[in-house]
């Protein structure tokens, strides 16, 4: 199986892509078929990674390139120690204001170390992985990206991954990613706020919810609302026997909480 199932297409159409901001005329990938690979471990006994396209990097480190054409390709392993303060965010295709305010929207380690102590997972693996916000060229994901952060997952010994994207064009890049891991025999559970895009990628695993850009792990400053978005996804996991997509209830909680005059 292939990651990009439409690549001789995309390849064809890219250098004809006007470079558009608004992704107009933007050859997206299209496929078909997913990759599966069943989870092996429990949650309580799993190393988990986290894999964000927010476009974070640490201050004093060189940012993200949002300005090429192909995208950069680069990522960067980040330390769990790091704190919110030490993190900057290359930005493109989404407001940055959320994960400014609270990291946790896109970089949920706070919500995920609280998991750990609580044993709801086995661990979060000692670093996670930052991706530009801004890769157009889907081939370069497939070829060069996924392929050497499935070899540096497998030298963690992750058993499964969690992936959240920041904008509608992460939403392609991570797909990719996602299928490229189980490929490579490790779960992934990618969470999404754009439906019509997981249709088009077909990530193995997708939790959904009609969330926003910038914010796909949960509101900001709302550690509640994260948690029960982050809990949802998690356990989904356990429960996938097939590719597929599934629509958290999160939406729901919350209509009934505004009802109730709660926040």
């Amino acid at each position: 199986m292939e990651l990009i199932e439409n690549l001789p297409e995309f390849s064809n159409r890219f250098p004809r892509w006007n470079g558009a901001e608004n992704l107009s005329n933007y050859p997206f990938v299209t496929n078909t078929h997913s990759p599966f690979t069943p989870l092996r471990r429990a949650l309580p006994m799993l190393n988990l990674a986290l894999i964000s396209s927010a476009g974070a990097y640490i201050d004093g480190t060189e940012p993200f390139n949002i300005e090429s054409r192909d995208g950069d390709t680069n990522f960067r392993e980040i330390p769990i120690e790091v704190g919110a303060s030490d993190l900057l965010y290359a930005a493109r295709g989404y407001d940055p204001a959320a994960v400014l305010r609270d990291r946790n929207v896109q970089i949920p380690i706070d919500r995920l170390l609280e998991y750990q102590a609580n044993a709801v997972i086995g661990k979060l693996n000692e670093t996670w992985w930052s991706l530009s916000s801004y890769i157009p060229n889907a081939r370069l994901v497939a070829e060069e990206i996924a392929p050497k952060l499935a070899d540096r997952l497998a030298r963690y010994e992750i058993q499964a991954a969690l992936l959240i994207p920041a904008s509608r064009l992460c939403h392609q890049t991570l797909g990719i990613i996602a299928r490229g891991l189980e490929m490579n025999g490790i779960p992934a559970i990618m969470l999404s706020v754009d439906p019509l895009m997981i249709e088009r990628i077909r990530p193995p695993r997708t939790a959904y919810y009609d969330g926003e850009f910038g914010a796909v792990a949960g509101k900001p400053d709302w550690p509640e609302y994260q948690l029960r978005v982050l809990d949802e996804a998690l356990r989904m996991m356990e429960t996938f026997d097939q590719p597929g997509a599934r629509k958290l209830s999160v939406d729901m909680e919350s209509k009934v909480e505004a009802a109730r005059g709660e926040r």
